[in-house]
């Protein structure tokens, strides 16, 4: 999820939301490209920061799908569709051949998104879990981020709904086989409203059951709570959706709780994440935010449960949603809890604040969190070829904003909560954001990520329900997503349905995660700066990763009218490590006719990149 910039109630940060559960965090963008133009002023053209190893021999490179559209052969895609009308994918549906498919892209993670069970407004009462309430679910699958039960897995997803952890599990060991590592959400900060634990172990107590709700706030409350008042569903404009006959306007909610957007009101709004409901770690977020965390909170003991539970079964890292909604301390507490189950464990926090990264690195002590608000937003602005796009916002980020901990930050073009390259409304052709992901790729030894559908340019189009036509791929729906469907080619996943460009742009991101993943000025080198040189404009940039082994010069070019010409001088200290011989673009394997020398002439044609290898 994406919330807004801080606004104030009272102490209380509040965060809203649009319809996708996410909005903009305008406000806090602002600020830090105020910030960034200003330092800009005083920083050196060029110099060379050092990364830290990363915390594997290969950089890890993650891929994320959910499993209810990845395995989705269903085309009908009626708008507001049911599960019978419009499928869901199956844990079963990644098999051998999808993992693969996968692999071949040389990822090494899989993040598998919307496993934990959610509200739905899918009938399973038949297998003892209660249908959930209209009025406070969104979409008919419902989101994945409004979790129904922590000890479950989503219902959907399974062939035999009774066997469905089983199901899961059976995917872990697949996954593990292929030499693949698993990530899943972890969402600490709310649950769904009508949140009940039908298969916890019959030793764990569940949320709210002993809370005193008469109490706003208690340190030893699970929740936030409105006393004498009931919940209200929020008001909004009258709109007849497939969805209205089952809404009647009511949820039975007395007292009613705070909505997990921080809003401690009866009646959320409808931007509000009003489905869900806050979890209490210890902070009295309407006096001041003071902080009761000794005792240690009764939902810190139990998100620590939930966490070794999941671990036991074999999951690799938690993708933390809204990191920076829950207290640091927790996060100090919690995490060396679990990697003592397994010290390999990652965390990797969803995050949008860049004054408090550092922070939630050393203090929180996450393995890695998202280069959101720095590298994304810039380089979509380089994609989309707005007017105050500057690749001068690629450097702020790697030499002020994310200096000496680059390694740490996951980089990326899409997910679930942005809008797909390929749509209209961000770029409408995915190559235009191939210069944009070598960047991505290249710049840093931390983790890239990948979307499913993103390498065949899925272009999020048409209004699939309660997600709307928003140029993003729904999580609320049930839904099939039609590029990628020609790549599972009913199944098979050879990839055989789709068309000659799709076919291009699925190699190129092949071939440059090949280069990435196996580089070692990538994954240990240092970074170069190098200066604007030639006929370098504010659309082109070049720096230089380089190690002991290896030395690379990344050429990339974001403007769409002009070539890019220069003689790339190359410093003493860099000259002296040893080189490769014969000079090569790696993203062709194209041999380049370069003769030896101090500089290396470069000719890079509109919306471009390359990485020569000398």
């Amino acid at each position: 999820m994406i919330v807004a910039g801080q606004g104030k109630m009272g102490d209380v940060l509040e965060y809203a939301s649009a319809p996708r559960h996410c909005v903009e965090r305008s406000n806090l963008n602002t600020i830090a490209f105020l910030a960034m133009s200003f330092l800009l002023l005083f920083s050196t053209p060029s110099f060379a920061q050092k990364n830290s190893k990363s915390m594997n021999d290969k950089q890890i490179v993650i891929y994320q799908l959910l499993p209810r559209l990845f395995g989705n052969k269903n085309t009908t895609n009626i708008p507001y569709g049911t599960i019978e009308q419009n499928g869901s994918g199956k844990f079963n549906d990644i098999n051998d051949k999808a993992l693969d498919g996968i692999k071949e892209l040389h990822a090494n993670y899989i993040w598998y998104t919307g496993v934990i069970a959610h509200a739905s407004l899918t009938d399973y009462s038949k297998y003892g879990i209660k249908v959930d309430d209209a009025d406070v679910v969104k979409g008919r699958a419902g989101s994945p981020y409004a979790i129904r039960d922590y000890y479950d897995v989503n219902p959907d997803l399974a062939v035999d709904v009774k066997n469905r952890m089983k199901e899961f599990e059976d995917l872990v060991k697949r996954t593990h086989a292929k030499n693949l590592k698993v990530l899943i959400d972890f969402v600490p900060n709310h649950v769904a409203r009508g949140y009940h634990s039908y298969a916890k172990p019959k030793s764990v107590v569940d949320f709210g059951a002993n809370d005193d709700v008469t109490k706003g706030f208690s340190p030893t409350n699970d929740f936030y709570y409105i006393p004498g008042q009931k919940f209200l569903v929020p008001q909004h404009e009258p709109k007849q959706t497939p969805l209205s006959a089952l809404q009647d306007g009511k949820f039975d909610e007395n007292p009613a709780k705070a909505t997990g957007n921080n809003s401690f009101v009866a009646q959320p709004k409808y931007d509000d994440w009003y489905e869900t409901i806050k979890l209490n770690y210890g902070v009295d977020y309407l006096n001041g935010e003071k902080k009761y965390f000794d005792p240690i909170p009764p939902v810190w003991t139990k998100m620590q449960d939930i966490l070794i539970f999941w671990a036991k079964k074999g999951v690799d890292g938690f993708r933390c949603d809204m990191a920076e909604m829950v207290p640091i301390a927790f996060w100090n507490w919690v995490i060396p809890q679990v990697k003592k189950v397994n010290p390999d464990i990652i965390f990797l926090g969803e995050a949008y604040n860049p004054h408090v990264y550092k922070q939630y690195l050393d203090e929180g002590k996450f393995d890695y969190l998202y280069d959101k608000v720095g590298l994304y937003d810039g380089l979509k602005r380089l994609i989309r070829n707005e007017p105050h796009a500057d690749v001068k916002e690629i450097r702020y980020v790697w030499q002020t904003e994310s200096a000496g901990f680059g390694n740490k930050m996951l980089r990326f073009l899409e997910n679930h909560d942005e809008e797909r390259i390929a749509s209209a409304g961000f770029a409408g052709r995915a190559e235009l954001a191939l210069p944009a992901m070598v960047v991505s790729a290249t710049l840093g030894s931390g983790p890239v990520m990948l979307y499913f559908g993103q390498e065949v340019g899925e272009p999020g189009k048409g209004a699939e329900g309660y997600g709307g036509d928003d140029n993003r791929t729904t999580i609320f729906d049930y839904w099939g997503v039609p590029n990628h469907q020609r790549w599972m080619n009913n199944g098979t996943f050879d990839g055989k349905g789709l068309d000659e460009t799709q076919l291009k742009l699925r190699a190129y991101y092949q071939q440059l995660l090949k280069v990435t993943t196996q580089s070692d000025a990538i994954i240990h080198g240092d970074i170069y700066d190098v200066p604007q040189t030639g006929n370098m404009n504010n659309r082109m940039y070049a720096f230089i990763r380089y190690s002991g082994k290896q030395r690379l010069l990344v050429v990339v070019n974001f403007d769409r009218s002009q070539n890019l010409e220069a003689n790339i001088e190359i410093p003493d200290h860099i000259l002296k490590v040893k080189s490769s011989s014969p000079v090569t673009d790696l993203l062709t394997d194209k041999k380049l006719n370069i003769p030896a020398g101090t500089s290396i002439p470069v000719k890079l044609a509109p919306v471009s990149a390359q990485v020569i290898e000398f």
